[in-house]
């Protein structure tokens, strides 16, 4: 069963991320501005003055932030950023949005439009001072995550339904050939939103819309759905001390009032105990 983990309600709730090494839940309100997270059973956020979406942990006190304008390294203890690289900072239109450190110490991030224009997105990969453009003409960038095996990386654009699948280089874990496709969801109707990968290789996907987060397997076979009692479900991320808790942001974004007066846990963020078995999220190596 899934149980409200904080009660605030997200416009835009994305990016969860579990800090191995603080065993803390982050994650943000995009549209808010804010980055969130409870301490010592209490509610904390930092604010911004543009759009934040996701993180990695760099240290104990320390994560990669990315926001609408750049990556920046972001120190928890006093909420000072300092600039680690610009991200279509010259482009008033787009905002980050799904992002995850992968196995090498680099950052996947993806852009899109503060509307969803139609291709105005793209992913990006930072490593080593390089920040190379992977895949243009996004409309809606998510589900970002990496194969246990490190062999391939996953992502999707909501808009098509389909999750893609790009092999890497062993070596540095840059994509090495052309993106096929790995898991086709137009004829369930499901929107892939964020993802992460278990222990085990299968791949959780959150699905806009569905109040889910549904488990396929290496191959696209599908595993099991968990439910949330929120219709936008947005991202999931594991977490707690063994890694078997999952976490879900959600968002109240273009609902009703209706809607949300019939379902207030609409944009709140979920834990589901004893969902599968995590792995701890890569480090971000600068």
């Amino acid at each position: 069963m899934s149980l409200v983990y904080d009660d605030r309600s997200c416009a835009l709730g994305e990016g969860p991320l579990w800090h191995p090494e603080r065993h803390q839940l982050f994650w943000f309100d995009i549209l808010s501005k804010r980055l969130m997270t409870r301490a010592g059973g209490e509610p904390q956020s930092w604010q911004f003055d543009e759009h934040v979406s996701a993180a990695g942990w760099i240290d104990r006190d320390t994560l990669l932030i990315a926001s609408e304008t750049g990556l920046w390294r972001f120190t928890l203890e006093t909420g000072g950023k300092e600039p680690i690289a610009s991200l279509e900072a010259d482009n008033p239109i787009t905002r980050s949005n799904d992002g995850r450190a992968d196995p090498w110490g680099g950052f996947w991030i993806g852009t899109m439009g503060k509307h969803a224009e139609p291709g105005a997105g793209a992913i990006y990969r930072y490593w080593k001072g390089d920040l190379r453009l992977l895949v243009p003409g996004i409309t809606i960038s998510n589900a970002i995550c990496f194969a246990t095996d490190t062999s391939c990386a996953y992502y999707t654009d909501t808009k098509t339904r389909q999750v893609m699948k790009v092999a890497l280089d062993p070596r540095t874990g840059w994509p090495a050939g052309e993106a096929s496709v790995f898991l086709d969801l137009r004829d369930d109707a499901l929107n892939p939103d964020g993802a992460v990968v278990d222990a085990q290789g299968n791949i959780w996907i959150a699905q806009w819309g569905a109040s889910r987060v549904a488990a396929y397997d290496n191959a696209g076979q599908f595993l099991r759905a968990i439910p949330f009692d929120a219709v936008q479900t947005s991202c999931p991320a594991f977490g707690g001390d063994d890694l078997t808790t999952l976490f879900c942001t959600t968002a109240r974004e273009g609902l009703a009032a209706d809607a949300i007066a019939a379902q207030p846990a609409n944009g709140m963020t979920f834990a589901f105990a004893n969902a599968g078995q995590g792995q701890t999220e890569h480090r971000v190596i600068l």
